[in-house]
C-alpha cells in the first residue's frame, strides 16, 4: 500500500449546506470567496467547502450564518478537496456521500422551521411548546423501534 502524506497539516474542513428561498449555494460560495484571504473554497450544489485553519472557517462561517441564520448549516468533513483516499478523480464511480447530503437535505427545512419559531423564547416557552415526553422507563424494544420506522417509509 502507499503511504498517506496529508497536503493541508493542520487544517479543517467543512461543509456550508443552505436551503433558503432566498440564499442560494452560489450566494454562499461568492461571500466565502470575498473574505477568503488564502482559505481554500470549493462551490457545490448545497453550498461550498472550506479549508483552512481552524480559526480562519470559523471565522468566514460566522460572516455566512448573517446572510440566513436559519438555513445555514454546518458539516465536518473528514478530508480535505480532492484528497486521495476519497476523490472521486482517483476512485471513480458515484460520488461518495452525496445521498447521505440529499437525505439530510430532506429535512434540514423542518430544522429551520424549528429554529425560528422558538428564536428568543425562554425556557419555559420552550417546554410549553415542546409539550410532555414521552415516558420511557424501559428501553424501546426493538420491534417496535423497527415497526416505527418501517410506518415512516
Amino acid at each position: 500500500m502507499k503511504p498517506y502524506v496529508p497536503e493541508y497539516v493542520g487544517t479543517v474542513t467543512k461543509y456550508v449546506f443552505v436551503d433558503s428561498p432566498n440564499t442560494t449555494p452560489q450566494d454562499i460560495a461568492t461571500a466565502a470567496y470575498e473574505i477568503a484571504q488564502g482559505v481554500m473554497i470549493k462551490e457545490t450544489c448545497f453550498g461550498c467547502q472550506i479549508t483552512g485553519s481552524p480559526e480562519d472557517v470559523d471565522r468566514i462561517i460566522s460572516h455566512l450564518r448573517v446572510l440566513d441564520p436559519y438555513r445555514i448549516f454546518i458539516k465536518d468533513r473528514g478530508f480535505p478537496p480532492g484528497d486521495s483516499r476519497r476523490c472521486r478523480a482517483d476512485l471513480g464511480g458515484a460520488r461518495p456521500g452525496y445521498l447521505g447530503h440529499e437525505y439530510e437535505m430532506s429535512f434540514i427545512r423542518y430544522i429551520s422551521h424549528g429554529l425560528e419559531e422558538t428564536e428568543g423564547m425562554n425556557k419555559t416557552s420552550l417546554k410549553k411548546a415542546a409539550g410532555e415526553t414521552l415516558p420511557l422507563e424501559e428501553p424501546l424494544d426493538a420491534d417496535l423501534l423497527e415497526k416505527l420506522f418501517s410506518e415512516e417509509t
